[in-house]
């Protein structure tokens, strides 16, 4: 069965002592009330241990925004799916459109480190998505199609159930654009198309599909009331306790 999920991406923002400041603001504002969705808190990699301590396990997760296309080595740097594990981290976040237009990350690359979240027991946050170019010349479909295709489409059914999807229109983050709720429906019934005819009904009803894309508290009743959005992935909007709880809220 899929959960509803609105997880924050805190991207590089926030010293550690801001952080958990941060996080304690979120676990106090969500003690109080049932949440009708799973919360995730994206956190920078320094901060992942301290804010695991600092949340409620039963209401928030952990996230790395990333991690390592290698399992361990001479990679000086880099933070490996096993490492994050250790820390409590329950997600990681991988794909994201900064990650693939900022430092090269492929297809190939997010193959691998898809495969070694999975294998070290963690649960991938999948982004896919298309650049305004792409949406404008009408191949965000095709554009999509691929990105799932060739990362993820190796994997049997039972452990693609492990994954969740986030559908960021590139050109609607940080840019105060959101894609209409048409537009959003749009594009989850055709991911969710995808994985029926890949892996069948029974998979693809069960995944999680988000929306990331200056997703904010005046939007999000809206879009989360489509049926094949499961939440979002949630940018700016989540570096302050008093917004990301009127998006989680939004349920």
């Amino acid at each position: 069965m899929r959960k509803n999920i609105v997880a924050g991406n805190w991207k590089m923002n926030k010293t550690l002592q801001e952080g958990l400041e941060l996080a304690k603001d979120v676990n106090s504002r969500v003690s109080g009330i049932a949440p009708k969705c799973q919360i995730v808190l994206g956190t920078p990699f320094i901060h992942i241990t301290e804010v695991v301590k600092t949340v409620d396990s039963a209401k928030i997760s952990v996230a790395a925004q990333n991690c390592a296309d290698k399992a361990s080595g001479a990679y000086t740097g880099e933070t490996s799916a096993a490492m994050i594990q250790s820390t409590g981290a329950k997600y990681v976040i991988l794909g994201h459109s900064e990650r693939r237009a900022y430092y090269g990350e492929t297809a190939e690359i997010l193959k691998e480190k898809t495969d070694l979240a999975l294998e070290n027991g963690l649960l991938p946050i999948f982004c896919i998505g298309e650049v305004l170019s792409e949406r404008e010349s009408n191949s965000h479909f095709d554009v999509v199609k691929k990105q799932i295709s060739e990362s993820l489409f190796h994997l049997s059914a039972e452990v693609f159930g492990k994954i969740v999807l986030a559908y960021e229109p590139v050109w609607a983050i940080g840019t105060g654009k959101t894609a209409s709720s048409d537009q959003a429906q749009e594009m989850h019934a055709f991911i969710r198309s995808l994985l029926v005819e890949k892996y069948g009904k029974e998979v693809a009803d069960n995944t999680s599909i988000l929306y990331g894309g200056s997703c904010n508290a005046g939007n999000a009743k809206e879009l989360f009331a489509n049926a094949d959005v499961d939440g979002g992935l949630i940018g700016g909007a989540s570096l302050k306790a008093e917004d990301f709880l009127a998006i989680i809220t939004a349920f």
